[in-house]
């Protein structure tokens, strides 16, 4: 499956900063998703997939190991938060090492 998408940047919900400050190590662990489970394609493979972003993270992407992934939060086509390299158009979902997730808000 190939993802076409282009990005809009927003800035980020105040709470989202609140969430971050409950676990100070900072340290995420990232798992892959299958893109088609988190986005929805359009019917016609041609359109591009316009993902609005809310900037980019500290983390690194574990693929391409060179772009900052960048922060998606649920949208029309996005099915639930995620986190998105736009250089090799991988999704991956971040919790903290003790087990909480790190994308709920």
């Amino acid at each position: 499956m190939s993802l076409h998408a282009s990005e809009t940047y927003a800035h980020p919900p105040e709470s989202s900063t609140a969430c971050r400050r409950h676990h100070l190590d900072g340290s995420l662990v990232l798992s892959e998703l299958n893109p088609g489970a988190v986005i929805d394609q359009p019917r016609d493979a041609s359109v591009p997939l316009t993902l609005l972003t809310f900037g980019s993270v500290r983390e690194v992407c574990p693929k391409c190991e060179q772009t900052h992934l960048k922060l998606v939060l649920r949208q029309d086509s996005v099915r639930m938060a995620h986190l998105f390299c736009a250089d090799c158009e991988s999704c991956f979902d971040a919790h903290y090492r003790d087990g909480a997730p790190a994308l709920t808000i």
